[in-house]
C-alpha cells in the first residue's frame, strides 16, 4: 500500500476508535460538560470520517487504490 493511502486508512481507523470513545465516554459521563465533550469528539469524528472516505473514492477512481494491499502496518 502506497503511504499517501495507509495514512488514508490510518485515518479511518482513528476515526473508529474516536467513534467508539465518544460512544462510551457519553456512556459512562458524570455531567453535561462531558456530553459537550464526548459530542464534539463525536461530531469531529464522522466529519473526518466522511472527508476520508472521499479521498479514498477518489483515490481508487484514479487507479492508485490497491484493495488487495489494505494490510494494516
Amino acid at each position: 500500500m502506497k503511504p499517501c493511502d495507509r495514512n488514508i486508512q490510518k485515518t479511518l481507523d482513528l476515526t473508529r476508535s474516536m467513534i467508539e470513545l465518544a460512544n462510551q465516554g457519553d456512556e459512562d459521563r458524570a455531567d453535561n460538560g462531558c456530553g459537550i465533550l464526548y459530542g464534539v469528539l463525536l461530531d469531529s469524528a464522522y466529519r473526518i470520517q466522511k472527508l476520508a472516505e472521499k479521498e479514498k473514492k477518489a483515490h481508487i477512481q484514479k487507479g492508485w487504490w490497491n484493495p488487495d494491499s489494505q494490510q494494516k502496518p
